[in-house]
This record gives C-alpha cells, sequence and structure tokens, in this order.
C-alpha cells in the first residue's frame, strides 16, 4: 500500500465513524495487548537484533511498558471520555455548559530507533483511546523491529492503524500529506522539519526531542545506592535512552566520591567484563558507533581537562562501547551535545547555585535529576530551572508513572502524554453550552440599551472589580 493510500484508508476509517464508540477503542486497544502478549519472542528477537536488548529489558522498558500502560488507560477510559460540567454564569442563566472529548482525526506517529516498538506503539494507546484513526512510520535504523510491526500490527490493528516502512524518502512523503496531528520523537533537527511541514496544513504537533539531561548530586545522599541508580539509568540501551542521565555536576569532594562508586555499581549491573553480559546493548549503527568512540578518543587524547575513571574499550565491529566514566571540563566535546551512549562525564562546580547557572545556560533539558537529601537544595531546583521533568533520587523511573505526562519543554520538545495526558494530546475539548429559548434572560442584555440595562452589564453581565496596589 502507498503513502497515499495509507493515509486515505486511515481517513475513509475515520469518517465513517466507525472509531468513536467506547466499544471501538477498548476493542483495538485489546488487539493491541494481544499482539504483544502473543508475539512478545517476536518483538524481543527483533530489539535484541537491532539494539542487542536483553528479553527482560526488552519486556520492562518496552513490551511490558506497553502493556502496562493499556491495561491502565483500559481500566479509566470510561471515566476520562465523561463529558466535563462547567459552571455557567449567573447572567446566562439558566443555561448549562460542559467540555466533550472530541477524536481528532488521522494520526501520523514517527518513531526513533533506540525504543522503536515503546516510542511507535505507546503514542497510539492514546491516539486509540481518544477514538482516531493512524498511519505509523517506524525507524529504518531499527530495520528488525520495523518488520516485526509491519508484520504483526496489521494483523491485530487492520482499519485502526496503517504502517508505513521506509527511510527519509517516505517519511518526507508522508509530512506532505495531510493529518490531524502529527506526533514525533527524535532530534531537534528533524523536529523543525516535522513543524514546518505540519504549519502547511495547520497540523498540531507534539515533539519529543531529548537534549543532554544533567544530574546533580551531592554528599548528603548514600552515595552507594546513588551510583547504582545513575549506572542503571545512563547504562540501560548502552546509553541510548533520551532521559537518559547525560552528565553528573558535583563539588569536587561529591565527584571524588561517586568515581569510587561508580566502577563498583558498573560491574554489579554487568559483572567484570561487560562485553560479556547479556544485559547489556550495543550500539545501534556503525556511524553512530563512531560519533560515540570520535568523541571519547577526542577527550581523552587531545583534552588536558578529561581523565579517564572506568571503561574507555571501544569494538568497532561489535559495535561495542564498555560502560565508561571519566572527569571533564565544561570545554569538552563530551559536553557539546546530547551523548546519547553508555559515556558519563563527571563535571566539577562549586555549588548547587552554580550547578543551577551552568544547567540554565544551555538548552531546557527533558529530565534533571537531583541526587540531595537536602531540602533547601532540593527546593532550589524544584523553582529556580525548568525541565520537562524533574525527579529527586531516581533518573528516568518518572516514564513509568502513569499519572505524570511525558514531554519536554523549548528545545526538548513540546506536549506531553502517557495515561489521561495522552488522551487529552489526541483529542479536541469541545465547548458545549446549553440553554433554552424560553424564558429568554439574554433580553435584559439586547439593544437598544437604556440606563436601566447599562447598569444591569456593568454589575452582573461584565462587572469591572477595583484591587488595592499591594
Amino acid at each position: 500500500m502507498s503513502v497515499q493510500e495509507s493515509v486515505a484508508s486511515a481517513r475513509a476509517v475515520f469518517t465513517s465513524g466507525t472509531t468513536k464508540p467506547l466499544a471501538w477503542r477498548v476493542s483495538a486497544l485489546k488487539a493491541m495487548n494481544s499482539m504483544l502478549v502473543e508475539h512478545r519472542d517476536d518483538f524481543s528477537a527483533a530489539l535484541a537484533g537491532d539494539l542487542g536488548k536483553h528479553p527482560a529489558e526488552a519486556w520492562l522498558t518496552e513490551i511490558g511498558f506497553l502493556t502496562a500502560e493499556i491495561s491502565h488507560t483500559l481500566k479509566h477510559l470510561e471515566q476520562w471520555l465523561k463529558p466535563r460540567p462547567v459552571p455557567v454564569p449567573l447572567a446566562l442563566q439558566p443555561a448549562r455548559a460542559r467540555t466533550v472529548l472530541d477524536p481528532l482525526g488521522v494520526v501520523l506517529v514517527i518513531a526513533p530507533w533506540n525504543y522503536p516498538i515503546q516510542l511507535l506503539l505507546a503514542p497510539m494507546v492514546g491516539a486509540l483511546a481518544a477514538g482516531n484513526t493512524v498511519v505509523g512510520k517506524p525507524s529504518e535504523m531499527a530495520p528488525a523491529s520495523s518488520a516485526a510491526l509491519a508484520r504483526w500490527v496489521p494483523e491485530y490493528l487492520d482499519g485502526a492503524v496503517s504502517i508505513v516502512e521506509g527511510g527519509v524518502a517516505e517519511t518526507t512523503e508522508l509530512l506532505e500529506e495531510r493529518f490531524d496531528h502529527i506526533f514525533y520523537t527524535g532530534n531537534s533537527r528533524v523536529g523543525r522539519i516535522v513543524m514546518a511541514a505540519a504549519a502547511k496544513h495547520l497540523t498540531p504537533v507534539t515533539l519529543e526531542l531529548g537534549g543532554k539531561s544533567p544530574v546533580y548530586i551531592d554528599e548528603s545522599v548514600d552515595m552507594i545506592a546513588a551510583a547504582r541508580r545513575i549506572a542503571w539509568g545512563k547504562f540501560m540501551n548502552a546509553g541510548q535512552t533520551c532521559v537518559a542521565p547525560d552528565y553528573v555536576l558535583g563539588t569536587d569532594a561529591a565527584l571524588a566520591k561517586l568515581a569510587k562508586e561508580l566502577p563498583l555499581a558498573i560491574e554489579d549491573l554487568y559483572g567484570t567484563e561487560p562485553a560479556h553480559s547479556l544485559a547489556y546493548g550495543r550500539i545501534i549503527n556503525d556511524q553512530a558507533f563512531a560519533r560515540i568512540a570520535g568523541l571519547l578518543v577526542e577527550d581523552l587524547a587531545e583534552h588536558s581537562g578529561s581523565a579517564l575513571v572506568s571503561g574507555g574499550r571501544t569494538d568497532a565491529p561489535t559495535r561495542y562501547i564498555a560502560p565508561t566514566v571519566l572527569h571533564v571540563d565544561a570545554d569538552a566535546k563530551l559536553m557539546e551535545a546530547e551523548i546519547f551512549g553508555p559515556v558519563l562525564p563527571l563535571l566539577t562546580v562549586n555549588s548547587a547555585a552554580e550547578a543551577i547557572a551552568y544547567i540554565n545556560a544551555g538548552d531546557k533539558p527533558l529530565a534533571l535529576y537531583v541526587f540531595s537529601e537536602d531540602d533547601g537544595v532540593r527546593a532550589q531546583f524544584l523553582s529556580q530551572t525548568s525541565s520537562g521533568a524533574l525527579n529527586f533520587g531516581v533518573p528516568v523511573a518518572h516514564l513509568s508513572v502513569p499519572g505524570l505526562p511525558f514531554g519536554g519543554v523549548g528545545e526538548s520538545g513540546m506536549g506531553g502524554y502517557h495515561g489521561q495526558h495522552s488522551v487529552a494530546t489526541f483529542s479536541h475539548h469541545k465547548a458545549v453550552l446549553e440553554k433554552t429559548l424560553f424564558p429568554d434572560t439574554l433580553a435584559l442584555i439586547y439593544p437598544p440599551f437604556g440606563a436601566v440595562k447599562k447598569q444591569l452589564i456593568k454589575r452582573f453581565v461584565a462587572p469591572a472589580k477595583k484591587f488595592r496596589k499591594q
């Protein structure tokens, strides 16, 4: 099926009205769940082929992540879709008002390669729950996962979801079509292309774009526990996670303690030789490997402010980069852009205030992680920084809280989803007002305007109140 045929088919199904009843939405979500459960081995094998993911990690971060999202949505969907009553001003009484969630229409979801199953299907959970049809574009950089999705999605979700495989040409062709919402996960360069294409049709967009997600740590925390959590969040999927800790800020004393514990935490997670660990993944392709390995070599070989703490080994034929920790200064190449790999720089600051200033001088991050037991420090980060998410004491885990929106701000993206926020994202919040024709209370504000009507308008319909200056 061509791109045009896929979009036209999705449009025809939506226009028919079959997607609006709750029963259709529930059926579509249950069908997706059945697909994930019945073909978990197929999807796990695809993820192992593309990224070297262990089946347990594939379930935790992709397949099981999705089944949990579906379960939560099914449990609450009927309640989420109920019209919400809105108070009506006295001047318009008797009347009643409410908001109703209307599906937008046909949604385009463009997924990245790092979590190729989750990040294609998770937005679809919300789109289908909201009563839309979907055209999905898997990443060509994860070919095994793309093929698995193209094989099974049409079988389970025929009429609800169409899959378009391919690369830049197919994505470009898709962006020339008219959609009612575009959901893109990836980098900011392509995000700008998506947004420009959407503007031609005034199509709303959700952009999940990533960026450098910092960690701040001080000496008030249990450093052993903190190191384990930071290592877990950083090195899962070989660091190829949009909300992975990108670098760590702390004082010399705090970073010295962390640098002592991180190698031990890495060994606990992946053994003495991570290259032999089935739990440790691989870089997606040769180009990505060369970029990360090149940054590491350049900083260690040519930058006097860099010093290796642990790791550093690479193997191009297997696209293996060891979990690596190193001290850097602010001018290091690794500090210029999102690393998106298993390399964790440690950067010294003199205080929490200096860390906040450093973070605020850059783009707003997708996530910010603070490891401190000091309530004052926590309050500083809460009130003085802007990020898509702010976690205290744990990285990455906010994605698993269904009630929290996941999304960025500024360069890290726009819009949010997961749980009820997904249904809101893929719905139009329609305003509905009902007022009986009799009695016609609006006669009190119809022209002509005499002295009495003017007073009624000023006092009851559109009153103005004077406020004292503080």
